[in-house]
């Protein structure tokens, strides 16, 4: 046994031995290897944020010359990531931002700012139902964020946001009421008589842009060719606005606030000279007519009394000689506005979320007098808005999205104003615009309201707003949509559908408050000549004590407007395909919608749209485009109801061809093309087809307006049977362009638009009365517009974090009437044909006649002529007959949109400082303010320039008549160049970001000061862009400065 462990012993360990021998060499050698590379390696790690300090999900580092070394950031922007020790340096990137190249030589943890890049042909644009990539849009599309719109200083409406950040975009604004600021916006130029306003959706939803707060807007695109609106159908023929609110992304949540004062300040009222002034003209005036109208010099005003007007020796002597500047007696030098915002976001795998308050308080410039009744009247404003937009991912490839938005306005204003362009209304700003100085103050020392006896429609604005009681509007809003997007890969791949229905409703109660119509307060004149004050009511009717108004108001309790109640139910149905074939990218989408809508008790308003688009890339170098919709109108009868419009665009990436790629300063320049037709309905009346019939009344019988004397059943409208669909035809060129690495980046766009068959309603047509009733609407007008815009922009960093910006951008587009229903017998400079749309007409003067002898000399006039005077406006006749009357009134100056718009904005970011100024102008374009001096024989004097003399025959403006009334006197001195240049924003901000601010548990914390509206030259009177809100030429609410305080800071 022993021999055989032996012979065992001399053959197994041997072999055991050599075998371990060799294990313990290769595991040596494992170790040693491992050693080393540990030694060749090490880790970092870092966090990758934006320029808001959000963290950037998704972002690629990748090790430079080694790109198979790398990873992404997840849902908190953070990032870890082991490299060999001879690589120094990371490459972090991510879409629409600059790439950054990181030294790591001497660091293991960073924190990485990545900045918005300058090119961004990544960057997604909203398009219609979609999104598209930059590099990919062939259509006229333009975009701004939200970030840029927060920039506008104080302002908290969307649409007055908008001015000049977007070339295209018109607005016009025209009154500075709390809740009724929101201008007028047009896309590119009016090419219908018709309603001309953009469509706007707010999240694909056609709602106004009040409903959403400027806080909670991501991005608002402009579609204005045909390829980009064709999909709209005819809700898009006069341009869309898409606004996008924001959503929740994944990752921890992310508070942000912001809270600011505003201070607000009149902009510009008409100057008007003050009761001394008005006086010594008022004789100049006199003198001036003595030779037409002896009696005039019946009101000549001694100096001894004039100058009691300025210098009063007592109050007894002011009150009896009153010098009232009403604008200081109705405005007061500032107000304050505030602004709050709250909003949280964030998500997991299975839910995002995005929810947001916001709150506005607007003050009232009105300085509202005490009027003893124990309530203060006047205008104030508030709206609080909230909004909640949540992502569900049910599965992998479902996803279910629902947005909750509400809105509550209340708006105070005095009682029964349901309508700020009555001319009742207007009477509270009359002061400002037309009162005279002298005929009575505000209010008198006994609590008397000052009143004129003479003439009924001379206001005390002061009373008229003190002692209008108030009322209560409260606008309620409610808006929800549910949306669901299903993959249907399992189909086939690239494939999507997308269902939405969508209810909103809106309730406006008014007349709650305070009803303190009819009940007069004591109002007294004193006469100045003879010093004896006169009252409205000189004794109670019962008693017949003096008359003392005692307080009679009463409260009411409310009621709904049925009229502004407004329903709007909406449902889409759509498909979406998108796939590669190596170098070709090809989507189409299908969308069936419908609307259904009603305002108050009437039948619901029905709409339905068929729209589909098609497009094709190769290479990113040629691209496709072709769009269609199949619309349907109540307003129009069977065979016109439906109609297919479409479209289609090219585009060519010039830069990517090879021939151009020795040009190294150019990085991007692209050719686009489009074409197509768009339908509109936008007339007012519904079933224009339809005659409608009416019981009551009387129908016109004659020349004469003679009525019928019998009662009967009668047409109160005629239809058209053979209404039809308006239709727009729109051609768009663009070129996008970048180059020297971003600094320079731009497009350039020539549009041409030519709309056939508009609608002109019956009140409009050239039939004569004798017709009998309102005529049928009908197609009888064509239109052109066309124009082009630039837009530059610059963006240039420096190794030292100083960034410089700049946007400059231009617009040129005007309209003409090839087409319209014009009286046959009108000559043709005074039909609408040939001329813009809203083109002012007037009678034209070709300088004074300085002498009797140019004087007589002049063509006669139909009426007055006896009233003619050395002076006045040489009225021409345009059509030579030898007398100036009505059928020499012609076209002058411009419409009342301008052809030109200019934007120019400038900024610089350092480290946490920034700052940047914009200036807008308008020019070709016309206002009427029609400053009559010394109207309805009262002392109201507008500084209009200087008057004629014999002394100066070069003035500015003719003298007034006091009670001589030459005809056309006033030639175009009313009509304004309403050109203009303003200090439109202006901001200077610091950031905070880390440091000190992490001990407050912030991540960063912002503090700026800015203002809107801060400057403006023009030759205007007052500082309304337009007429079209207020009481028209007669005035409104005055437009406002902004200055603005405020807060914001991240959590």
């Amino acid at each position: 046994m022993k021999q055989k462990m032996s012979l065992f012993d001399q053959k197994l360990f041997p072999f055991l031995g050599k075998s371990l021998l060799k294990s313990l060499m290769l595991l040596t050698a494992v170790l040693l290897t491992t050693s080393l590379s540990a030694q060749n390696t090490r880790k970092i790690q870092g966090k990758v944020v934006d320029e808001q300090n959000n963290p950037i999900i998704g972002a690629t580092i990748v090790v430079k010359d080694a790109p198979t070394i790398g990873t992404v950031t997840d849902i908190d922007g953070n990032f870890s990531l082991t490299i060999p020790v001879n690589k120094r340096v990371i490459v972090v990137s991510y879409i629409g931002m600059e790439t950054q190249e990181i030294d790591v030589a001497n660091r293991n943890e960073f924190t990485i700012v990545l900045k918005e890049s300058a090119i961004q042909l990544e960057e997604m644009i909203v398009v219609g139902y979609g999104q598209q990539k930059k590099a990919s849009v062939v259509g006229a599309i333009t975009q701004t964020k939200g970030e840029v719109l927060e920039r506008a200083g104080g302002v908290y409406s969307v649409g007055a946001a908008l001015t000049g950040n977007l070339p295209g975009v018109i607005t016009t604004s025209s009154t500075g009421m709390p809740g009724e600021e929101d201008p007028k916006i047009l896309i590119r130029a009016m090419s219908s008589w018709n309603n001309a306003e953009p469509l706007v959706l707010v999240d694909g939803i056609e709602r106004p842009m009040s409903s959403v707060d400027i806080s909670s807007v991501e991005s608002i695109s402009v579609l204005k060719d045909a390829s980009a609106t064709a999909v709209y159908g005819v809700r898009g023929a006069n341009g869309v606005i898409l606004v996008t609110t924001k959503r929740g992304r994944e990752g921890k949540p992310h508070i942000d606030a912001s809270a600011s004062t505003i201070v607000k300040a009149p902009s510009k009222l008409p100057n008007k000279y003050d009761s001394y002034d008005a006086l010594m003209f008022r004789n100049i005036a006199i003198e001036h007519e003595l030779s037409l109208v002896p009696e005039s010099w019946n009101y000549i005003k001694p100096q001894s009394v004039i100058n009691k007007y300025r210098y009063p020796a007592d109050w007894q002597e002011a009150e009896r000689y009153p010098n009232v500047d009403w604008q200081d007696a109705l405005f007061k030098d500032y107000t304050t506005s505030y602004n709050a915002n709250l909003n949280i976001s964030g998500g997991t795998n299975f839910v995002k979320y995005y929810a947001a308050a916001d709150f506005v308080d607007e003050g009232d410039l009105f300085k509202v007098w005490d009027n003893g009744r124990n309530y203060k009247a006047g205008y104030s404003f508030q709206r609080i808005n909230v909004r909640s937009n949540l992502d569900f991912q049910l599965t992998k490839s479902t996803l279910f999205k629902v947005n909750l938005a509400g809105s509550n306005g209340k708006k105070k204003t005095p009682w029964g104003q349901t309508n700020s362009s009555d001319w009742g209304v207007a009477q509270q700003w009359a002061g400002a615009y037309n009162i005279a100085p002298d005929v009575f103050l505000p209010k008198y020392a006994d609590g008397s309201w000052g009143y004129y006896p003479s003439i009924s429609n001379v206001s005390n604005s002061a009373m008229i707003l003190s002692i209008g009681g108030v009322m209560y509007t409260t606008t309620t809003a409610i808006n929800t949509d549910f949306v669901l997007e299903q993959n249907l890969d399992f189909l086939t791949k690239g494939l999507n559908f997308r269902g939405t229905v969508s209810w909103d409703n809106t309730f406006v109660e008014y007349n709650r408050g305070i009803n303190d119509l009819y009940n007069d307060a004591p109002q007294k004149w004193i006469d100045p000549d003879t010093g004896i004050p006169r009252y409205k009511v000189e004794f109670e009717n019962n008693n017949k004590f003096d008359f003392m108004q005692g307080v009679l108001w009463t409260t009411q309790p409310g009621t709904v407007n049925n009229n502004l109640t407004q329903r709007n139910l909406y449902y889409q149905l759509q498909l979406n395909w998108a796939r590669d074939f190596g170098q070709h990218n090809v989507t189409a989408m299908g969308l069936f919608s419908r609307q259904e809508r009603a305002t108050g008790s009437e039948i619901p308003h029905y709409r339905e749209d068929w729209a589909f688009r098609g497009t094709y890339n190769y290479a990113n170098k040629y691209f496709l485009e072709y769009n269609g919709a199949y619309n349907g109108s109540e307003k129009f009868a069977k065979k016109n109801r439906f109609a297919f419009f479409n479209s289609g665009a090219v585009g060519w990436m010039v830069s990517e061809e090879p021939f151009m790629k020795s040009l190294e300063f150019l990085d991007m320049l692209k050719l686009r093309a489009s074409y197509g037709e768009i339908g509109d309905d936008n007339v007012g009346g519904r079933w224009l087809y339809m005659t409608q019939w009416a019981y009551g009344g009387n129908s016109s019988l004659d020349i004469y307006h003679g009525t019928s004397p019998y009662t009967w059943y009668r047409e109160a409208s005629v239809g058209n049977p053979d209404v039809r669909w308006e239709t727009v035809t729109k051609t768009n060129f663009g070129v996008d362009y970048s180059f020297l690495n971003g600094l320079f980046t731009g497009n350039v766009e020539l549009f041409r638009d030519q709309r056939r068959d508009i609608l002109v309603s019956g009140n409009s047509r050239a039939v004569p009365p004798y017709f009998g009733t309102t005529p049928p609407t009908a197609n009888l007008g064509k239109v052109r517009t066309s124009g082009y815009e630039l837009e530059l922009n610059i963006n240039k960093r420096f190794a030292n974090e100083l960034r410089l910006w700049g946007n400059f951008n231009l617009t040129h587009a005007k309209n003409k009437i090839l087409v319209k229903d014009d009286p046959e017998l009108l000559p043709a400079y005074q039909k609408d044909a040939g001329y813009s749309i809203n083109q002012f007409r007037s009678y034209v003067d070709a300088g004074y006649c300085n002498t009797y002898d140019q004087l007589f000399g002049s063509p006669q006039h139909d009426l007055n002529d006896l009233h003619k005077l050395p002076g006045d406006y040489y009225i021409i006749d345009f059509n030579s007959d030898g007398i100036v009357d009505s059928k020499d009134q012609i076209p002058y100056g411009y419409a009342d949109a301008p052809q030109n718009t200019y934007n120019t904005t400038i900024g610089f970011e350092w480290k946490g400082f920034s700052a940047f100024v914009q200036f807008y102008g308008v020019t070709n374009v016309t206002r009427d303010v029609p400053l009559q001096s010394f109207g309805s024989q009262l002392n109201t004097v507008y500084d209009m320039g200087s008057w004629w003399s014999k002394e100066n025959t070069s003035a500015d403006i003719p003298v007034p008549r006091w009670l001589s009334r030459p005809s056309y006197n006033n030639g175009t001195q009313f009509l304004f160049d309403g050109s203009y240049i303003r200090l439109k924003n202006a901001e200077v901000a610091y950031t905070f970001n880390g440091g000190w601010i992490k001990g407050l548990g912030l991540n960063t914390l912002r503090i700026f000061i800015n203002g809107n509206n801060l400057w403006v030259w023009s030759r205007m009177p007052d500082d309304r862009e337009s007429n079209f809100a207020g009481a028209g030429f007669q005035g409104a609410y005055p437009t406002v400065r902004r200055y603005n305080l405020g807060i914001r800071f991240s959590l």
